[in-house]
């Protein structure tokens, strides 16, 4: 089959999907192949950062020393301090609201240890563990960058999903996105698009239209 441009696929999917109440997140479906995805090197994991943005607010959350988060203040969505970050832990319920509503977490590296020990419980299983940086710094511009990205997670599954925006978007911008993704997914696999058996496009609740 030959490829057609995103732009078109794009198009076609908006058009094909019914109309709904709400934005419909629009999506990639992408099918790999001839890869052991039971070797933990060829499991896509990465954020990727997308040219036009998600099409919907992402949050970003920040574990950090009383300095750093006085930096982030404005910037993250949500700030725990160290002095904070017990009592963040031992509300296991208050955490999992918390963790369910952000999208990407940041920590200063010398708390990684401690995260993963009181709250890998709960970040782990939902890919979200946090990133680390650096004590002192300033990460504004992680957290921005963060703002316009997805996390991409193949896990053990020939399958998977990518959201590339959301209706409410111009088709041009969301082809930018999907053309982004699928550049960095490329350059992730062993053997580049070889292994990938097929890329689809759609709305989540609209028909799959074939893109490569």
């Amino acid at each position: 089959m030959p490829d057609r441009s995103s732009i078109e696929v794009v198009t076609e999917a908006l058009q094909k999907a019914g109309e709904r109440k709400f934005s419909e997140t629009v999506e990639l479906s992408i099918n790999l192949k001839d890869l052991d995805l039971s070797v933990p090197k060829n499991r896509l994991e990465d954020d990727i950062p997308l040219p036009n943005g998600r099409g919907r607010p992402v949050k970003v959350a920040v574990f950090g020393s009383p300095e750093l988060c006085q930096k982030i203040k404005g910037v993250a969505d949500v700030v725990v301090a160290t002095s904070e970050l017990d009592d963040f832990a031992k509300d296991k319920k208050g955490a999992k609201k918390v963790v369910n509503r952000i999208d990407f977490f940041l920590a200063e590296a010398p708390l990684m240890p401690t995260i993963g020990k009181r709250l890998g419980v709960v970040l782990g299983p939902r890919g979200k563990m946090p990133r680390p940086v650096p004590p002192g710094s300033d990460p504004t511009n992680l957290v921005n960058a963060l703002k316009r990205s997805i996390r991409v997670r193949s896990k053990g599954n020939r399958t998977f999903h990518a959201p590339v925006g959301t209706r409410g978007m111009e088709p041009e911008q969301i082809a930018q996105n999907v053309d982004a993704v699928l550049t960095r997914i490329v350059g992730k696999l062993e053997r580049g698009r070889t292994n990938i058996e097929s890329v689809y496009v759609k709305t989540s609740m609209g028909p799959a239209v074939r893109l490569w």
